[in-house]
């Protein structure tokens, strides 16, 4: 069985998220040596995870992460596989968030019952799923075993209070410790029921959005013995099998002095590895998965492709350089320890779009009446018209999250795609 949905992680730096999924998954998702050193998440992590049920035990008792039922001992059997997207907290890696969350179908929001709330990443993060419309939200009292009942209570209204009038209002909100894995029965049975597995879209053209590049040969390794790029992602919609012949677009980013070009890459697709399954055939969305490719491997390396989207030949996205969109921008700033209205765009002002899993700059050429803004983005990016944008602005040395736009019209590029 595949995984069949995607749910992130969201919430302040260190308040437990790669804490929690290495209990549901037990894998620690900052596997790289700076994360480790740091001890902060700074690239996206990923990890799957069975949800097991009891068929002996009543709810929420009979949800588990292990192969037997820690409450009869009976033997338990796969109800679902997640993949988890591990996002970071942290304020200077907000893009990261961004880009993560493109990928997510809900999101578990961790708040530490020992902090005050909200903190500042906090609002950050779940404005940033409102921004890019994830619904499906349930919320963790985390670490409260750090804390008295008392204190663990007075935490909890400050909570509900915090989430009165946001998409997150009536999303139920879980005491545990994921440290010790208190309440987990109750976290699953509440994923479970509030963060369905949503209608897949796979009769329609394959796409999938890259959101990691690797070049998975070591140092040293004879050209003969060499593997092509791996593609880190998701599909959305259609399948991909081994073998396909895809196009990435907008492609590999070359520089030229101060000119920027891409070159759509056409490549086949030699394997696709789906999580703990390892190996297969086919990939249908839901789910992360990898791609090993037959493109130059230094294409890929260190993320250079992460951004792009992968399609089927002959239905490719559009590959844009100017945006029409109609902004609904927050009240607030997010993210700030201080509260600071969100003034209009204006007129030459340079904004920061996240689109799917890229990044790109727009510059605001004209105000349009109807909350409407028209942008040219450097660089270009493919994307999917349909998709909400994050936008963000330079504020305090920093591109802090300021609202959200859908795209109006576009401006697509004619694109030349070699063999």
């Amino acid at each position: 069985m595949p995984p069949e949905i995607n749910i992130g992680t969201a919430g302040h730096v260190d308040e437990g998220k790669s804490t929690l999924i290495q209990l549901l998954t037990g894998k620690f998702p900052d596997e790289h040596s700076e994360e480790l050193k740091r001890g902060i998440t700074i690239r996206l992590g990923y990890a799957d995870a069975d949800i097991m049920k009891c068929g002996s035990c009543d709810e929420p008792d009979c949800w588990t992460v292990y192969d037997e039922c820690e409450k009869c001992g009976a033997k338990t059997e796969v109800a679902r596989k997640v993949s988890f997207v591990d996002a970071p907290g942290h304020e200077i890696l907000m893009q990261v968030m961004l880009s993560g969350a493109a990928l997510m179908d809900g999101a578990l929001m961790l708040i530490a019952a020992n902090n005050d709330v909200p903190q500042a990443q906090t609002r950050e993060h779940l404005a940033a799923l409102e921004a890019l419309g994830i619904q499906k939200i349930v919320v963790i009292q985390n670490k409260v075993d750090l804390v008295t009942s008392e204190q663990a209570k007075q935490n909890y209204m400050d909570i509900k209070n915090f989430l009165k009038g946001t998409i997150a209002e009536n999303a139920p909100i879980i005491p545990m410790s994921a440290l010790h894995g208190a309440n987990l029965d109750v976290l699953l049975s509440a994923i479970q029921y509030f963060i369905p597995t949503p209608d897949r879209k796979v009769d329609e053209p394959m796409r999938m959005m890259v959101a990691r590049s690797f070049d998975i040969n070591r140092p040293g390794t004879k050209p003969s013995k060499l593997k092509g790029g791996v593609l880190g992602g998701s599909l959305i919609t259609g399948k991909l099998n081994v073998g396909d012949e895809v196009v990435i677009l907008p492609g590999l980013k070359k520089k030229k002095g101060k000119d920027t070009k891409f070159i759509p890459v056409k490549t086949k697709v030699e394997s696709i590895q789906v999580g703990s399954m390892g190996s297969v055939d086919e990939a249908q969305p839901g789910g992360l998965l990898a791609l090993a490719t037959k493109i130059d491997p230094a294409m890929a390396r260190s993320d250079n492709l992460a951004g792009n989207i992968i399609s089927a030949v002959g239905a490719e996205p559009p590959v844009v350089n100017k945006i029409l969109l109609k902004v609904n921008l927050f009240k607030e700033v997010v993210g700030t320890d201080t509260r600071e209205t969100v003034k209009p765009v204006v007129n030459g002002e340079t904004l920061l779009l996240t689109v799917g899993t890229a990044t790109t700059v727009g510059l605001v050429e004209k105000i349009e009446k109807k909350g409407r803004i028209s942008l040219n983005l450097r660089p270009q990016i493919a994307m999917n018209p349909m998709s909400k944008i994050a936008i963000s602005r330079r504020f305090q040395k920093r591109w802090r999250l300021i609202g959200y736009g859908e795209v109006d019209e576009f401006n697509e590029l004619e694109v030349n795609i070699s063999s």
